[in-house]
Formats: structure tokens, C-alpha cells, sequence
């Protein structure tokens, strides 16, 4: 089966401030913010959302498609790819851009500030659909692109291709208008609560309105797990204990590469969702998006550990 993963690469800066965001912002002068933080240190990561979504589907055993752009600086994530066994042959390299980077800073209570450069991002990756076969795909729309987005989720309603809507970190740049007509076009929506709130705001709809556009609805909420909500009702994941937790970057990617593995092995969302939540459990004891890592033994012993043979 191809799974095809579209959405963002990107070079990440991780930032940690010994503090809280909370301390240094004045109420009163939310209007006209003005604060440095000063931070331990920076390390550079892989990232980007198909980049993080791929990374943990090639932990699962899967060869994920990449469906996205770098900039001219694409060497070193070429060969990154080529060590975790992705292939790199659906990804677009813009010479005139540098590759999309985020710079991400994460205070003591695991509050983030990004900042984004979407470089060559700003470029549809312009995939070829004739190469594949639609009844052996599944697809994830994760934030990249905003083209990508809206053409691949109507390419893959087309094509009967089941696909996953993920408009994350895009949200603020969407119509609310276009965002429905992509809902309603994809067989699964995910985000986090408070970009739920987010996609209700920009759309106008309700839980139920959504629900009918897109039939499924996952929720991650952080450390209080995630909610799967369907016709049926609602059915709660819970988050694996961890002790260990030393950053949240990339757990909500980590997530949805477990829930993919497990819809691709055909098992029932649920049980797909524990998968999703494994996963996240190990790349927040890392710090970085693809620096973690498990054996698909390991993996399965955690799995039956923590949620029961399923």
C-alpha cells in the first residue's frame, strides 16, 4: 500500500527557556508585546510535518511517500531520508529557496512560540497522481503547502482515496469556506483542541456539522490523551504514562504516524489510536521530531503492555 504523506519539510531550531512565557507578558500589554527570552541553547533537528509523520511510519516498517519541497539546502535531509530507508523520488527541490525552518521555543510549563520561513514551502510540490493506484493508497493532508492542501484533498475525493484532513498549523491562513469544503472532502479530521475551536470559529459549523462533513473526528489533548468521536459516540484514548518527558515537539506527528500504521494494517480506530499514542510516548522523551526511535518488537510489547492485545 502507498501511503502518501503531504505537508511540510523543515530544518527545526529547538529552544528551551528556563522560565514561563506567563512571567514576562503583561496583561494589560497584550497589545503591544515586546519581550526577549533568553535561552539555554539551540539544537538543529529534521522536521516538518510530512518529515515527522514519514519518520515514524519507517519506525513502524512502512516506506512512506513524501509528497512535499526543500530549498537548495535539501543535502543533508536527502541523506537523512536515505538512512531511515524513505525515499526521496515524490519531493520537490526549489533551488531559488532555502528549506522551510521553524524556530520553536518551549518554556517549563511545555508552552511553545514558533516562528516559521516557509522558504521553499511557499511552492506546490506537484505530485504526479497517474503514478499510483487508488485502491492501494491511504493519505494524510497534513499543514504545508496551502495549494497542496486544497488540491491533494480533492484529488483524493476524487480518486476515492481515503484521506486524513490535518490543517494544524495552517489554520490562519485558510477562508472558512475553503477549510469545510476540505473537511467535507476527506474521511477523517485531526487536530488538536484548541485548533478544533479554531476550525469551528473559521467555519461557522458545530461539533455535529462537522462530524457530518467528515465523518470522523480525533482530538489530541495533550497529556489528557485524545477523543475519537464518530455517529457511534465518543471513544477516549488515554496518553502512555510517561515519566520521562523532556519535550512535546512533534508528538502530535508522532501520533498520527501510529494511526496511519494501524488504519494501513486494517485495525479498528481505536486500536490505531493506542498506536498513535505509543508513539507519542516516545518522541517526547527526546528532544528534536526524529530522534527517537523503537524496534517494531519493542513496539508491539508496549503496545499489548499499555492498551491490551486490542
Amino acid at each position: 500500500m502507498d501511503i502518501l504523506v503531504s505537508g511540510s519539510l523543515a530544518y527545526d531550531r529547538i529552544m528551551d527557556f528556563p522560565g514561563r512565557f506567563s512571567d514576562h507578558i503583561m496583561p494589560d500589554k497584550i497589545h503591544q508585546i515586546n519581550v526577549s527570552f533568553t535561552v539555554n541553547g539551540l539544537t538543529e533537528n529534521f522536521g516538518g510535518t510530512a518529515g515527522n509523520i514519514a519518520y515514524a511510519l519507517s519506525l513502524l516498517g512502512e516506506k512512506p511517500r513524501i509528497l512535499a519541497t526543500l530549498g537548495r539546502d535539501y543535502h543533508r535531509y536527502f541523506e537523512w531520508l536515505a538512512q531511515t530507508g524513505i525515499g526521496a523520488q515524490d519531493i520537490r527541490v526549489v533551488p531559488e529557496e532555502a528549506t522551510a525552518s521553524a524556530y520553536i521555543t518551549t518554556d517549563l510549563a511545555d508552552n511553545q512560540i514558533t516562528g516559521f520561513n516557509p522558504g521553499a514551502m511557499k511552492q506546490s510540490s506537484r505530485f504526479d497522481f497517474t503514478q499510483i493506484d487508488p485502491a492501494q493508497c491511504l493519505a494524510i493532508v497534513a499543514p504545508g503547502n496551502l495549494q497542496d492542501m486544497m488540491e491533494y484533498t480533492a484529488a483524493y475525493h476524487r480518486l476515492g482515496i481515503f484521506a486524513i484532513f490535518d490543517p494544524g498549523q495552517s489554520l490562519p491562513i485558510w477562508q472558512g469556506e475553503d477549510l469545510a469544503r476540505c473537511i467535507g472532502q476527506a474521511r477523517m479530521l485531526i487536530s488538536n483542541d484548541y485548533e478544533l475551536a479554531l476550525i469551528k470559529d473559521k467555519t461557522g459549523k458545530n461539533d455535529g456539522e462537522l462530524l457530518a462533513l467528515a465523518g470522523t473526528i480525533i482530538t489530541t489533548k495533550g497529556e489528557h490523551g485524545a477523543d475519537i468521536v464518530t455517529a457511534k459516540g465518543v471513544q477516549h484514548i488515554p496518553t502512555v504514562p510517561t515519566e520521562n518527558v523532556v519535550d512535546p515537539t512533534g508528538a502530535g506527528d508522532a501520533f498520527r504516524g501510529g494511526l496511519i500504521k494501524g488504519l494501513a494494517q486494517g485495525l479498528p480506530l481505536q486500536r490505531a489510536a493506542q498506536m498513535g499514542a505509543l508513539c507519542a510516548h516516545y518522541v517526547i522523551q527526546k528532544y528534536g521530531t526524529q530522534t527517537y526511535g523503537f524496534t517494531q518488537q519493542e513496539f508491539a510489547r508496549n503496545l499489548e503492555r499499555h492498551f491490551g492485545r486490542g
